[in-house]
């Protein structure tokens, strides 16, 4: 027990600081536990168990057919709608993005339904002259509540279905399809109403309405005009091969040559003499150019959105770094950004800090927001990139609008034939992976991008481990101090106590791994004191499922952390009270659907 002990302690300390990105966590993860198997009793088919269990594979076929959805672009259709719905209202725009992302992430997977739901919060509040972070983080919130109607809302949800599954021995069986679906009702609606009444005035504005992406990110002492002087070293030189010879902090942004403009890509262009530069830099550095490279300072004139217009087809568009990517830790300079995407970055914005010096070498993070001068093209090519979401509203051609009907057909198919038990669940939903290939609502390229794998390999990871505390008694020795320490209190009151438990635990660390070590502990309390052992589960699923005080508790929270210009604290104002609000009434729910 004291290893397990031991590695757990060591697992979350990693899973907390992420020196490494989670899903190699998870990997070594299996190693220790296999490698010490005299005392974790993990052999090493128990330690590869997590990639072949019906959770893993069930949340992977997940993955795809959200996907498949998402790429009907089904989701935008109700965005338009609801623009011309809401336009006079700031309250039914709220209640509108409440509303679709709650309602379609018991559905589709929370992560794409926030992806799609971004730029379309962007666009409502762009068209309505209101602040993009009054929306933002209700659509979060909502997507984890709507998780919960489901068992396929989340990842969580499947995984908690399987750990019951097995802890429970011969006297259980998984979750069916719509197990909880009477809880997860009064969760959503108790957190909706909260979101559209103490939540709204609670919700910060962080970014202010009607302002243009150059004045959102204050790039007015940033963005500067030189011109090339004949003597200037710069003549003759690609503007590629002038960067890698400036030893300062310096991007070209567009050039402009008789009084045409050319924006990315930039890099082969050669400079001539007279070619005006808008360039990228603060004071000091500028004055440092001038000085070393011939060039000239042009009267200083305030940038706008249009000037970025370039006649090559250049726009600013916002693309919102994902967490778990393999952008993740990596540079602009050691990724060649500018070169790989043809896109040069004006700005980072990290929660509600902007970033405009030194960007080269600053380490990227899940979510942060890049501020991008490109082309349309090159901006396509981001939208289908699913390590970014851009945060400006896509053409309409890069869906499949006709595959609209098929693509809800397929998921309606897979909910139906594993709520009928007419095929279990994972089944079921690779039948519904096929089908989505099949149809062409996929191309059988995209199904692995569509994929989360770190999700997979954390949950590969993390399973062990509880098989580990299983059978160690780890999980026993720690409901009996539970069960010790609760002698005096009502059932009804434990079970609270271990949704507040797993919450904090969740806001820390992975959901799923909250799931593996908890329910286990929280079977053997309730086995021990008498109760309920299934409403114990289910509280720890639940309060796996919204972990809403931290940006980093979820990845839909950090997902909105950049567009929304929040605060870290931000999160803990709005989120602490619904935390609070969702423990009681999802511990009383509990109590009177299922019993204590």
């Amino acid at each position: 027990m004291m290893v397990v002990f031991a590695v757990i302690l060591l697992a979350l300390l990693l899973f907390v600081t992420e020196p490494v990105p989670i899903d190699i966590t998870a990997i070594a993860l299996v190693v220790v536990l296999v490698v010490l198997e005299p005392w974790t009793t993990i052999t090493p088919a128990d330690g590869l168990s997590g990639f072949a269990s019906s959770a893993t594979i069930t949340v992977l076929a997940m993955f795809i057919l959200s996907e498949g959805v998402r790429r009907t672009g089904v989701v935008k259709q109700l965005g338009d709608r609801v623009v011309d719905w809401t336009k006079d209202s700031p309250l039914k725009q709220l209640g509108a993005v409440v509303g679709i992302s709650g309602g379609s992430a018991g559905f589709v997977n929370n992560t794409p339904v926030v992806a799609v739901m971004i730029p379309m919060a962007i666009s409502i509040a762009k068209q309505t002259n209101s602040s993009p972070s009054k929306l933002l983080m209700p659509i979060s919130f909502a997507s984890m509540m709507g998780g919960t109607l489901t068992l396929i809302g989340t990842s969580t949800n499947i995984l908690a279905s399987d750990v019951w599954d097995r802890v429970g021995g011969p006297a259980t069986e998984p979750f069916s399809m719509f197990e909880f679906t009477a809880v997860g009702l009064i969760v959503l609606a108790v957190g909706s109403l909260y979101l559209l009444t103490v939540g709204r005035y609670l919700t910060p504005e962080r970014i202010k309405p009607e302002l243009e992406l150059t004045a959102e990110f204050e790039l007015a002492d940033y963005l500067t005009e030189v011109v090339v002087r004949e003597e200037s070293p710069l003549v003759g030189r690609t503007i590629q091969e002038s960067l890698q010879t400036l030893a300062v902090d310096v991007d070209i942004v567009h050039l402009v040559r008789d009084g045409e403009t050319f924006g990315e890509p930039l890099a082969r262009k050669e400079l001539r003499e007279g070619d005006i530069l808008l360039v990228r830099t603060d004071r000091e550095t500028l004055l440092e150019l001038i000085d070393t490279e011939g060039v000239d300072l042009l009267p200083q004139t305030t940038h706008h959105d249009a000037d970025f217009e370039t006649d090559a087809d250049g726009t600013l568009i916002e693309a919102v770094v994902l967490p778990g990517t393999n952008l993740i830790g990596e540079t602009l300079a050691s990724l060649n950004f500018r070169g790989r995407y043809d896109a040069t970055v004006l700005a980072i914005r990290r929660g509600n800090a902007v970033i405009r010096q030194r960007m080269d070498h600053t380490p990227l993070r899940g979510g942060d927001t890049l501020l991008l001068e490109t082309t349309g093209e090159t901006a396509d090519r981001l939208i289908r990139n699913r390590a970014f979401v851009v945060a400006q509203d896509p053409d309409w051609t890069s869906y499949r609008r006709s595959k609209t009907p098929v693509a809800l057909g397929i998921v309606a198919g897979v909910v139906a034939v594993a709520a009928v038990g007419w095929l279990p669940i994972v089944v079921s939903a690779l039948a519904g992976v096929v089908a989505m290939v099949v149809s062409g609502c996929l191309k059988p390229t995209e199904i692995y991008d569509a994929v989360d794998w770190n999700v997979i390999f954390l949950l590969a990871g993390v399973i062990p481990l509880g098989i580990a505390m299983e059978q160690t008694g780890a999980a026993e020795w720690l409901a009996a101090l539970v069960v010790a320490g609760s002698a005096d209190f009502a059932p009804l009151v434990v079970l609270g106590v271990f949704y507040l438990l797993t919450s904090l635990l969740t806001n820390l660390v992975s959901n799923n791994a909250s799931v593996v070590l908890l329910i286990p502990v929280a079977f053997d309390v309730a086995t021990a004191i008498g109760a309920n052992a299934f409403s114990f589960v289910l509280a720890v699923t639940f309060a796996a499922s919204t972990a809403f005080i931290t940006p980093v508790g979820y990845q839909t929270n950090l997902m909105v952390y950049g567009p929304g210009g929040y605060r870290f604290s931000d999160f803990f104002r709005v989120g602490a009270p619904l935390q609070l609000l969702l423990a009681v009434v999802t511990t009383l729910s509990i109590g009177w659907l299922y019993g204590v």
